[in-house]
């Protein structure tokens, strides 16, 4: 099958998702207002609370949530098949994933910028809200431990990308004072910035940066870790329009181009397909596709660490409400575009099915390599780009996505870690905060040695635990909707199809750990479970509770939506 017909579907699909769905759910459900005043505006402290162009808070924003997750997920799932990765894809980007990355958006901005986990002490109660935050500070620890350890791997296996890399993080300080202290030309700014990066991609394919077995008494691996953390800290405690903000604009522009140039190669080449549709020989010990598939690929259809991120940081960056659906939407498709681009590279960047199968020898051998390896292939073949450039544009690409997520994500742990605090009558510094982040993160990382291995060693829980995230920030979105007396069903349908095959892939993964006897992912998954579940209950009684009160009616004069007195304690079920 010529895979320009996936592309122009899943391309048509998005793009028309957000033109006509993502205009529905703005105007009926979310009902967005140009005359409301948010948080950016009421709250501007410089440092957190800046309001934001947004075509800049969208390139944050969509970087900060893409990560490596929407390449690493379709390029292990389509061990099953290219046909069930696309559809969830596509359908899961325009039904479900901008709407929930919307739908936190608009919460968190209608409540002062307040994360998803204390509006679930609004709505729900004292109670679901310290679940919420076990379930949000596990998933944020995945999140940055991982990553970390995804970059330092990709540093040391393409050296090529070292260069581009660390010099992203140079651009981003001068374009951040070009923006707003200097006020220069936003568009020629952003032009000499995206052709420093690729400049910097041929000057680290030219001069690669391999280093030597031991610094320090070191491994390289263990090396950029440590270096990944102490930016990661100094990073999340900058004023965010410093380094974050511009670093994630002008990487989500770079990104762009690079999708660009990825899916000119399949315009020019017209790759044919040489995985099957639906892989009924998959290699022994792969899982079940369901429910697995839909916890595999979480980041490109529905992800809860998007809902963290919109209202964790975007929210108080939001200069308008109605702007929240280019942010919020069109940055889920911006993620799905990348996830759709992911797919054909891994299934149709190999000459024959022999060679993919070469690649697809067991589950979770695809990821990074595969998308690096096809896209490559694909890049040199239909635009002469020579191997060696075209792997360190798409290793660079997912270095990129990973770095700008990781860093985010030490920012956001670390108000999550101040929000427990202040639960457990401690009063935290954003720079002790940041401190307790760094630390218990890095001590996971190397729980299991000195190489850093010990980051991934709860990510076998990132995708059920994500998942779950979304469908506990989807419950909240319902409860707020069902006070307003607007239409839920857009969110409710969505929100039992992920929460059932959630729970369903939480319970398929405990019986495994139980047949491994690997206590620890054991405990750590039925805490979640229980979390998640116990929470979820919460919600649904609060939605019935919801129906039988007085409808609440949001002004756009107010600065902070009224809170239901009856959620502000917890409620005997």
């Amino acid at each position: 099958m010529n895979s320009l017909v996936l592309v122009f579907i899943g391309v048509g699909m998005m793009i028309g998702g957000y033109l006509l769905y993502s205009r529905f759910l703005g105007s009926k459900v979310y009902q967005l207002s140009d005359r409301y005043r948010t948080p950016a505006h009421t709250m501007t402290d410089g440092v957190d609370y800046v309001p934001t162009n947004k075509f800049v808070l969208w390139g944050h924003h969509f970087t900060s949530v893409a990560g490596a997750a929407p390449i690493v997920g379709p390029a292990v799932a389509v061990i099953w098949g290219w046909l069930p990765a696309f559809l969830w894809v596509t359908i899961g980007t325009v039904f479900i994933a901008g709407m929930h990355d919307l739908g936190t958006l608009w919460a968190s901005q209608r409540h002062k910028g307040q994360s998803i986990g204390t509006l679930s002490g609004r709505y729900i109660g004292n109670r679901g809200r310290n679940l919420f935050l076990v379930v949000i500070f596990l998933l944020l620890l995945m999140v940055v431990a991982a990553f970390a350890v995804v970059i330092s791997n990709l540093l040391v296996s393409t050296p090529t990308a070292v260069i581009p890399t660390w010099g992203a993080i140079v651009v981003a300080l001068f374009i951040g004072q070009a923006i707003y202290r200097f006020k220069w030309n936003l568009p020629l700014v952003s032009v000499v910035g995206v052709v420093v990066l690729y400049a910097l991609m041929i000057i680290g394919d030219r001069f690669p940066i391999v280093l030597p077995d031991s610094i320090l008494g070191m491994s390289p691996n263990a090396f950029w870790i440590i270096v990944l953390f102490l930016y990661g800290g100094i990073a999340s405690l900058l004023p965010v329009w410093v380094l974050l903000q511009p670093r994630d604009y002008i990487n989500g522009l770079q990104l762009f181009v690079g999708l660009g140039i990825l899916y000119g190669s399949f315009l020019l080449t017209a790759p044919t397909i040489v995985a099957p549709a639906y892989n009924a020989n998959v290699p022994e010990g792969t899982p079940p596709i369901w429910p697995l598939l839909f916890v595999t690929i979480a980041c490109g259809a529905i992800s809860g660490f998007h809902g963290i991120v919109s209202s964790g940081t975007s929210a108080k960056q939001l200069d308008k409400e109605t702007d929240a659906r280019f942010v919020g939407y069109f940055g889920a498709v911006g993620e799905g575009l990348l996830a759709l681009g992911t797919i054909v590279a891994t299934t149709a960047g190999f000459r024959t099915i022999a060679d993919w199968e070469a690649i697809y020898t067991a589950f979770n051998k695809g990821g990074v390599n595969a998308f690096v390896e096809g896209g490559g292939n694909l890049m040199n073949q239909g635009l002469g780009i020579p191997p060696s450039l075209s792997a360190t544009i798409l290793a660079t690409m997912a270095v990129l996505f990973a770095a700008t997520t990781m860093d985010t994500g030490v920012r956001l742990q670390r108000f999550v870690v101040q929000e427990i605090g202040e639960i457990m009558g401690v009063k935290l510094g954003a720079v002790a905060a940041t401190g307790v982040v760094v630390v218990v993160a890095l001590a996971l990382t190397f729980s299991a040695g000195g190489d850093g291995s010990g980051g991934m060693l709860i990510w076998p829980l990132f995708g059920t635990t994500n998942q779950l995230m979304a469908a506990l920030s989807l419950s909240i979105i319902c409860v707020i909707l069902t006070r307003l007396r607007r239409p839920t069903w857009p969110v409710l349908i969505p929100l039992l199809f992920v929460l059932v095959v959630s729970l369903w892939a939480a319970v398929v993964q405990v019986r495994g750990f139980w047949d491994a006897q690997n206590w620890l992912l054991l405990i750590i998954d039925l805490v979640i479970i229980v979390a998640a579940v116990w929470v979820t209950i919460e919600a649904f009684a609060a939605m019935k509770r919801a129906r039988s009160e007085d409808p609440v009616v949001w002004s756009d004069e107010d600065t902070d939506a009224p809170a239901p007195v009856a959620a502000t304690a917890d409620q005997k079920l």
